[in-house]
């Protein structure tokens, strides 16, 4: 055992004369101190060696630790030093500065593309007398599902779909239920429709979240809009032109409309809507999926203390990613989250 010791602390004082860069030493730091390095390995062979020899060798073998790791340290400030008495050297043989040579450039910045997106969609509600909401990204079991008519298990509500936090926690408004990243922001709708009585006409935007694999066209994290409007008399042909002028003003006068029957828990009827543009004569109508929406649900309405014999309404909602994709011909929902400043110079100035 004593052989072996003299042996290590050789070749370490060796290894250590020969390095030059801090990056050699943590290498050496690894190959003798690490978890399978050569002195945890000593340490195991101590354990192996009767019981009487081991306090005498755990003794040594911590003091030689202790010497290797006091010379590794030493190597390290050396180096630094060198490398430090190199810049300083480097930097005074630059004896002049010409003040005369032009200034580096500065890069301005620009607006994110979904909050240039945004501002041009709030400016088109506000012609027809809607007005802007918010809500709380961490949202109640009972806001985000029950209140909407979302019934317990419904697939929406599984944890392969939603990100819950806590069990049985209450926020500010008191509504039951675990507490979770919300995956839409109908919740918004609940809280105004709770706290506010009609007529009420609304947007929500926000950052939502869900379970999802993240490809080319899916996201953990994506902003939606969503609207909503409670009166005396609202019915589905006001839904209808309400989306139709919207997505006109959105995305050009000649956009065409499709309304598909469709189910969502909270209202009824529900439709997708489909959009495009007039077709070269001899070819296919392409048509993209713009929204989903509906007439409120009479359930939802009692599950927030409106009286539905007396009020109607409608709502809906779609993602503001995907209406860039569409617009601007993007073929990757991430290009949105990864901050490349090529892809958003490139995005910004096409608004």
């Amino acid at each position: 055992m004593q052989q072996q010791l003299e042996i290590l602390e050789k070749s370490f004082l060796e290894e250590i004369k020969a390095v030059s860069k801090k990056e050699e030493i943590e290498a050496i730091r690894i190959k003798y101190f690490g978890r399978k390095g050569l002195v945890p390995s000593l340490l195991e062979k101590i354990g192996q060696m009767p019981r009487e020899q081991r306090p005498e060798w755990g003794k040594k073998l911590n003091e030689l630790k202790s010497r290797l790791l006091e010379a590794l340290q030493e190597r390290e400030k050396e180096i630094l030093a060198e490398a430090s008495a190199f810049l300083s050297s480097s930097f005074s043989s630059f004896s002049f500065f010409d003040p005369t040579l032009p200034g580096r450039p500065i890069q301005s910045g620009t607006l994110h593309p979904i909050s240039i997106a945004l501002k041009k969609i709030f400016e088109i509600f506000k012609r027809i007398g809607f007005t802007l909401e918010e809500g709380p990204e961490i949202e109640s079991e009972y806001n985000n599902f029950d209140a909407l008519n979302i019934p317990l298990g419904h697939p929406a509500r599984n944890e392969q779909d939603t990100f819950y936090l806590k069990e049985k926690v209450l926020l500010k408004d008191n509504s039951p239920g675990k507490l979770l990243l919300r995956p839409q922001t109908s919740p918004v709708q609940v809280r105004v429709m709770k706290n506010k009585k009609p007529p009420i006409r609304i947007i929500a935007p926000g950052r939502c979240y869900r379970r999802d694999e993240i490809d080319a066209t899916h996201s953990i994290v994506f902003y939606q809009l969503e609207g909503l409007v409670v009166d005396k008399g609202i019915s589905l042909a006001d839904l209808k032109g309400t989306l139709e002028y919207f997505f006109r003003e959105l995305l050009g006068s000649q956009l065409q409309f499709r309304f598909r029957p469709h189910y969502f828990p909270f209202t009824e009827p529900s439709f997708e809507v489909d959009g495009a543009v007039h077709s070269l004569e001899g070819k296919a109508v392409k048509w993209l999926e713009l929204c989903g929406c509906g007439m409120v649900h009479p359930k939802v309405f009692l599950n927030v203390g409106i009286d539905p014999e007396i009020y109607s309404g409608f709502a809906f909602g779609f993602g503001i990613e995907r209406y860039l994709m569409v617009a601007h011909k993007v073929p990757d929902l991430r290009l949105f989250t990864e901050n490349d400043i090529r892809f958003l110079k490139h995005l910004s100035p096409s608004f």
